[in-house]
Order: C-alpha cells, then structure tokens, then sequence
C-alpha cells in the first residue's frame, strides 16, 4: 500500500517543530557572523516599540503627508494637546520625528527618508 503526501495527517503543532535534530553549523555560523551589535537590536526593539501603538502609528500618517503643529495634529486625531505632545515625545525619543520652531509655532514632522520609506513600505504591505 502505498501513502500519498494527501493521506499524511500533520498536527498543526507539531508542524512548526523540526525534528531532524541536526544542528546546520555551516548556517548558525554564518548568521553568526552577521548579528548585528547588541546596541544595534535594543534600538530596532525600541523602533518596533514605539510603531506599536495605534496613535503613534496616526501620527507618523499624519507627518508622512505633511509637517504639522500639535495644535493641528490634536485637531485631526480628535485628541488633547497634551496627548499627542506626550505620543510625539515617545516617537521623537526613537528617533522617528524631529521638530522644527518656526517664530511661536513648533512644526513636527519624519525625522528623515528612512522613516519615510519603512513606514511607506509598512503601508504598501498590508495593503497587499
């Protein structure tokens, strides 16, 4: 009798686990070589953290399409000043927003490219 890839019954479980027990060193040493700096992954933890948050990820909407006061941003997002004054410090602290003074206003807006085209990239993913 013989057993057709169709008759094989796979736990969903026990799919996602490897059972060949066989470490790939030619791979665990290549990747290795390629870590990046400890440094390197609390800062791209703390990106991920600060994108995490609906509000945030609103805001950097927002100033993907144009430099903006908190006044403005409040206004659009229905929100108090002080609210997104605190949102805008956490992305400002990662490094994803940057504030401009023009006489009494303070625009903010993307910090550079970068954030730009991940959060463009981000954008055409899910859109998929």
């Amino acid at each position: 009798m013989s057993v057709n890839d169709s008759d094989i019954i796979i736990d969903k479980e026990d799919a996602d686990i490897c059972s060949c027990n066989m470490i790939h060193e030619d791979v665990v040493k290549y990747v290795r070589s390629e870590m990046l700096p400890q440094v390197q992954f609390e800062k791209l933890s703390m990106f991920f953290k600060a994108i995490s948050d609906e509000t945030r990820i609103k805001l950097l909407y927002s100033l993907s399409r144009s430099k903006m006061c908190v006044c403005d941003l409040a206004a659009l997002l229905g929100m108090t000043v002080s609210a997104i004054s605190h949102q805008l410090r956490v992305l400002r602290q990662a490094g994803l927003v940057r504030s401009e003074k023009q006489g009494k206003v303070v625009y903010y807006m993307l910090s550079d490219d970068h954030v730009n085209t991940v959060f463009n990239n981000a954008i055409e993913h899910i859109m998929e």
